[in-house]
Protein backbone atom coordinates (compact mmCIF):
# COMPACT_ATOMS: atom_id res chain seq x y z
CA UNK A 1 0.00 0.00 0.00
CA UNK A 2 1.31 3.43 -0.93
CA UNK A 3 1.58 5.69 2.09
CA UNK A 4 0.71 9.37 1.87
CA UNK A 5 3.58 11.72 2.68
CA UNK A 6 3.20 13.36 6.09
CA UNK A 7 1.42 16.70 6.10
CA UNK A 8 3.75 19.63 6.62
CA UNK A 9 3.58 21.21 10.07
CA UNK A 10 1.45 24.28 10.55
CA UNK A 11 3.35 27.51 9.81
CA UNK A 12 3.18 28.89 13.34
CA UNK A 13 6.53 30.67 13.30
CA UNK A 14 7.20 34.32 14.04
CA UNK A 15 7.89 35.12 10.38
CA UNK A 16 4.46 33.94 9.26
CA UNK A 17 2.79 35.91 12.05
CA UNK A 18 4.71 39.01 10.98
CA UNK A 19 3.52 38.47 7.42
CA UNK A 20 -0.09 38.37 8.54
CA UNK A 21 0.48 41.54 10.56
CA UNK A 22 1.90 43.25 7.49
CA UNK A 23 -1.22 42.32 5.52
CA UNK A 24 -3.43 43.84 8.24
CA UNK A 25 -1.36 47.04 8.34
CA UNK A 26 -1.62 47.35 4.57
CA UNK A 27 -5.39 46.84 4.72
CA UNK A 28 -5.53 49.56 7.36
CA UNK A 29 -4.26 52.09 4.81
CA UNK A 30 -7.23 51.47 2.52
CA UNK A 31 -9.69 51.49 5.41
CA UNK A 32 -8.47 54.81 6.76
CA UNK A 33 -8.42 56.37 3.29
CA UNK A 34 -12.04 55.43 2.66
CA UNK A 35 -12.96 56.57 6.17
CA UNK A 36 -11.44 59.98 5.42
CA UNK A 37 -13.12 60.27 2.02
CA UNK A 38 -16.55 59.50 3.45
CA UNK A 39 -18.34 56.26 4.25
CA UNK A 40 -21.31 55.29 2.08
CA UNK A 41 -22.68 52.08 3.61
CA UNK A 42 -24.97 49.59 1.92
CA UNK A 43 -26.50 46.34 3.16
CA UNK A 44 -25.91 42.70 2.41
CA UNK A 45 -28.61 40.08 1.95
CA UNK A 46 -28.72 39.49 5.71
CA UNK A 47 -29.22 43.25 6.20
CA UNK A 48 -25.85 43.71 7.92
CA UNK A 49 -23.97 46.84 6.82
CA UNK A 50 -21.04 46.75 4.41
CA UNK A 51 -18.81 49.47 2.97
CA UNK A 52 -16.22 49.93 0.26
CA UNK A 53 -13.61 49.63 3.01
CA UNK A 54 -14.70 46.04 3.78
CA UNK A 55 -14.18 45.03 0.15
CA UNK A 56 -10.93 46.95 -0.35
CA UNK A 57 -9.37 45.53 2.82
CA UNK A 58 -10.41 41.99 1.93
CA UNK A 59 -8.86 42.24 -1.55
CA UNK A 60 -5.56 43.45 -0.07
CA UNK A 61 -5.47 40.71 2.59
CA UNK A 62 -6.34 37.91 0.19
CA UNK A 63 -3.64 39.01 -2.24
CA UNK A 64 -1.12 39.05 0.62
CA UNK A 65 -2.20 35.61 1.83
CA UNK A 66 -1.58 34.16 -1.63
CA UNK A 67 2.06 35.18 -1.16
CA UNK A 68 2.43 34.35 2.54
CA UNK A 69 0.54 31.03 2.60
CA UNK A 70 0.32 29.87 -1.03
CA UNK A 71 -2.26 27.18 -1.61
CA UNK A 72 -3.92 27.59 1.80
CA UNK A 73 -7.70 28.10 1.44
CA UNK A 74 -9.11 31.44 2.58
CA UNK A 75 -12.57 31.93 4.07
CA UNK A 76 -13.18 35.69 3.89
CA UNK A 77 -16.37 37.38 5.04
CA UNK A 78 -17.28 39.42 1.99
CA UNK A 79 -16.47 36.65 -0.49
CA UNK A 80 -18.64 34.27 1.52
CA UNK A 81 -21.47 36.83 1.53
CA UNK A 82 -21.31 36.79 -2.27
CA UNK A 83 -21.64 33.01 -2.38
CA UNK A 84 -18.05 31.78 -2.51
CA UNK A 85 -17.52 28.07 -1.90
CA UNK A 86 -14.33 27.05 -0.10
CA UNK A 87 -12.98 23.58 0.69
CA UNK A 88 -11.29 24.36 3.99
CA UNK A 89 -9.45 21.10 4.58
CA UNK A 90 -7.33 20.81 7.72
CA UNK A 91 -5.59 24.15 7.32
CA UNK A 92 -7.19 27.41 6.23
CA UNK A 93 -7.35 31.13 6.96
CA UNK A 94 -10.33 33.07 8.32
CA UNK A 95 -10.52 36.76 7.42
CA UNK A 96 -12.77 39.51 8.71
CA UNK A 97 -11.47 42.52 6.78
CA UNK A 98 -13.39 45.02 8.91
CA UNK A 99 -14.85 43.67 12.13
CA UNK A 100 -17.24 46.15 13.72
CA UNK A 101 -18.63 47.81 10.61
CA UNK A 102 -21.23 49.56 12.77
CA UNK A 103 -18.41 51.07 14.83
CA UNK A 104 -16.61 52.07 11.63
CA UNK A 105 -19.72 53.84 10.33
CA UNK A 106 -20.28 55.56 13.69
CA UNK A 107 -16.75 56.96 13.67
CA UNK A 108 -15.75 55.76 17.14
CA UNK A 109 -12.65 53.91 15.90
CA UNK A 110 -13.53 50.61 17.61
CA UNK A 111 -13.17 48.38 14.56
CA UNK A 112 -10.52 45.83 13.68
CA UNK A 113 -8.95 43.75 10.94
CA UNK A 114 -8.97 40.07 11.95
CA UNK A 115 -6.82 37.34 10.38
CA UNK A 116 -6.51 33.81 11.78
CA UNK A 117 -4.74 30.66 10.62
CA UNK A 118 -6.68 27.55 11.62
CA UNK A 119 -5.10 24.10 11.94
CA UNK A 120 -7.26 21.02 12.51
CA UNK A 121 -10.12 23.19 13.74
CA UNK A 122 -8.03 25.27 16.17
CA UNK A 123 -6.86 28.86 15.55
CA UNK A 124 -3.06 28.85 15.88
CA UNK A 125 -2.13 32.33 14.62
CA UNK A 126 -4.15 35.48 15.20
CA UNK A 127 -3.88 39.13 14.19
CA UNK A 128 -6.29 41.74 15.56
CA UNK A 129 -5.47 45.22 14.25
CA UNK A 130 -7.31 48.47 15.03
CA UNK A 131 -6.26 50.95 12.29
CA UNK A 132 -7.91 54.02 13.88
CA UNK A 133 -6.01 53.38 17.10
CA UNK A 134 -2.79 52.18 15.44
CA UNK A 135 -3.06 49.22 17.81
CA UNK A 136 -1.84 45.77 16.80
CA UNK A 137 -2.34 42.49 18.69
CA UNK A 138 -0.65 39.29 17.51
CA UNK A 139 -0.58 35.76 18.89
CA UNK A 140 1.12 32.46 18.08
CA UNK A 141 1.39 29.34 20.27
CA UNK A 142 2.92 30.34 23.58
CA UNK A 143 3.47 34.03 22.76
CA UNK A 144 1.19 37.07 22.47
CA UNK A 145 2.14 40.65 21.66
CA UNK A 146 0.91 44.23 21.52
CA UNK A 147 2.37 47.03 19.41
CA UNK A 148 1.57 50.55 18.25
CA UNK A 149 1.71 50.57 14.46
CA UNK A 150 0.10 53.11 12.14
CA UNK A 151 -1.50 51.77 8.96
CA UNK A 152 1.19 50.99 6.41
CA UNK A 153 4.02 51.15 8.95
CA UNK A 154 6.81 48.60 9.03
CA UNK A 155 5.98 45.54 11.12
CA UNK A 156 9.22 45.57 13.21
CA UNK A 157 8.17 42.47 15.10
CA UNK A 158 11.31 42.51 17.23
CA UNK A 159 9.88 45.58 18.99
CA UNK A 160 6.51 44.04 19.83
CA UNK A 161 5.69 44.04 23.55
CA UNK A 162 4.88 40.61 25.07
CA UNK A 163 1.51 40.47 26.82
CA UNK A 164 -0.36 37.89 28.88
CA UNK A 165 -3.78 37.34 30.39
CA UNK A 166 -3.84 38.09 34.09
CA UNK A 167 -4.97 35.39 36.53
CA UNK A 168 -8.70 35.68 37.12
CA UNK A 169 -8.96 37.22 40.61
CA UNK A 170 -10.58 35.50 43.55
CA UNK A 171 -13.33 38.05 43.98
CA UNK A 172 -14.93 40.65 41.71
CA UNK A 173 -13.89 40.53 38.07
CA UNK A 174 -13.66 42.99 35.19
CA UNK A 175 -15.81 42.10 32.19
CA UNK A 176 -15.66 43.19 28.55
CA UNK A 177 -19.01 43.40 26.78
CA UNK A 178 -20.16 44.27 23.29
CA UNK A 179 -20.98 47.91 22.69
CA UNK A 180 -23.41 47.25 19.83
CA UNK A 181 -24.56 43.65 20.18
CA UNK A 182 -25.77 43.08 23.72
CA UNK A 183 -28.27 40.32 24.41
CA UNK A 184 -30.23 39.14 27.47
CA UNK A 185 -28.49 35.75 27.69
CA UNK A 186 -25.05 37.37 27.87
CA UNK A 187 -26.27 39.87 30.45
CA UNK A 188 -27.66 36.99 32.52
CA UNK A 189 -24.34 35.14 32.40
CA UNK A 190 -22.43 38.25 33.49
CA UNK A 191 -24.94 38.65 36.31
CA UNK A 192 -23.83 35.33 37.79
CA UNK A 193 -20.49 36.85 38.82
CA UNK A 194 -19.34 39.60 41.14
CA UNK A 195 -18.39 42.34 38.69
CA UNK A 196 -16.08 45.16 39.67
CA UNK A 197 -16.31 46.89 36.30
CA UNK A 198 -17.97 46.33 32.94
CA UNK A 199 -16.09 47.75 29.95
CA UNK A 200 -18.02 48.22 26.70
CA UNK A 201 -16.02 47.95 23.47
CA UNK A 202 -16.57 47.19 19.81
CA UNK A 203 -15.26 44.43 17.56
CA UNK A 204 -12.45 42.04 18.48
CA UNK A 205 -10.82 44.72 20.62
CA UNK A 206 -12.41 42.92 23.57
CA UNK A 207 -10.15 39.93 22.93
CA UNK A 208 -7.20 42.32 23.04
CA UNK A 209 -8.32 43.70 26.41
CA UNK A 210 -8.41 40.14 27.73
CA UNK A 211 -5.06 39.17 26.23
CA UNK A 212 -3.23 42.14 27.74
CA UNK A 213 -4.69 41.55 31.19
CA UNK A 214 -7.14 44.45 31.41
CA UNK A 215 -10.26 42.31 31.76
CA UNK A 216 -10.98 38.82 33.08
CA UNK A 217 -14.03 37.72 31.12
CA UNK A 218 -15.48 38.34 27.67
CA UNK A 219 -18.70 36.39 27.03
CA UNK A 220 -20.79 36.46 23.87
CA UNK A 221 -23.80 34.16 23.82
CA UNK A 222 -25.38 35.52 20.66
CA UNK A 223 -24.52 33.93 17.31
CA UNK A 224 -21.45 35.28 15.53
CA UNK A 225 -19.40 34.05 12.59
CA UNK A 226 -16.13 32.15 12.71
CA UNK A 227 -14.22 35.07 11.19
CA UNK A 228 -15.46 37.26 14.06
CA UNK A 229 -13.86 35.17 16.80
CA UNK A 230 -11.01 33.05 15.37
CA UNK A 231 -8.23 35.68 15.46
CA UNK A 232 -9.18 36.79 18.97
CA UNK A 233 -9.41 33.15 20.03
CA UNK A 234 -5.84 32.51 18.85
CA UNK A 235 -4.66 35.69 20.59
CA UNK A 236 -6.25 34.86 23.95
CA UNK A 237 -4.98 31.27 23.86
CA UNK A 238 -1.48 32.54 23.05
CA UNK A 239 -1.71 34.89 26.05
CA UNK A 240 -2.61 32.09 28.45
CA UNK A 241 -6.39 32.41 28.49
CA UNK A 242 -9.15 30.21 27.14
CA UNK A 243 -12.02 30.47 24.67
CA UNK A 244 -14.73 27.80 24.78
CA UNK A 245 -18.27 27.15 23.74
CA UNK A 246 -20.86 28.37 26.27
CA UNK A 247 -21.12 24.81 27.63
CA UNK A 248 -17.38 24.70 28.27
CA UNK A 249 -16.61 22.41 25.34
CA UNK A 250 -13.91 23.15 22.77
CA UNK A 251 -14.71 25.85 20.22
CA UNK A 252 -13.61 24.61 16.80
CA UNK A 253 -13.63 26.14 13.32
CA UNK A 254 -14.23 25.18 9.72
CA UNK A 255 -17.88 24.17 10.09
CA UNK A 256 -19.19 24.61 6.58
CA UNK A 257 -22.25 22.57 7.56
CA UNK A 258 -23.44 25.39 9.82
CA UNK A 259 -22.45 28.20 7.46
CA UNK A 260 -19.47 29.07 9.71
CA UNK A 261 -21.74 30.15 12.55
CA UNK A 262 -20.48 30.25 16.14
CA UNK A 263 -23.32 29.86 18.60
CA UNK A 264 -21.68 31.89 21.34
CA UNK A 265 -18.41 31.65 23.24
CA UNK A 266 -16.91 32.47 26.62
CA UNK A 267 -13.36 33.86 26.85
CA UNK A 268 -11.55 33.87 30.20
CA UNK A 269 -8.23 35.07 31.49
CA UNK A 270 -5.71 32.72 33.10
CA UNK A 271 -7.30 30.21 35.45
CA UNK A 272 -10.79 30.56 34.01
CA UNK A 273 -14.04 30.68 35.96
CA UNK A 274 -12.84 28.47 38.84
CA UNK A 275 -11.35 31.52 40.56
CA UNK A 276 -14.21 33.97 39.98
CA UNK A 277 -16.74 34.63 42.73
CA UNK A 278 -20.38 34.19 41.85
CA UNK A 279 -23.04 36.68 42.85
CA UNK A 280 -25.62 35.52 45.36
Amino acid sequence: MTQRPPRSPAPTDAATLAGLAEAALEAGVAIRRIEAEGIDPSHKADLSPVTAADHAAEAIICAALARILPGVPVVAEEAMALGAQVNCGNRFVLVDPLDGTKEFISGNGEYTVNIALVEDGTPVLGIVYAPARALLFAGRPGAAFRAIRAPGAAVDAQDWTPIACRPVPVGPIVVAASRSHGDPATDALIGRYEVAERIPAGSALKFGLLAEGKVDLYPRLGTVMEWDSAAGHALVAAAGGSVTRPDGGPLTYGHTETGYKVHGFIAWGAGGPARASTAD
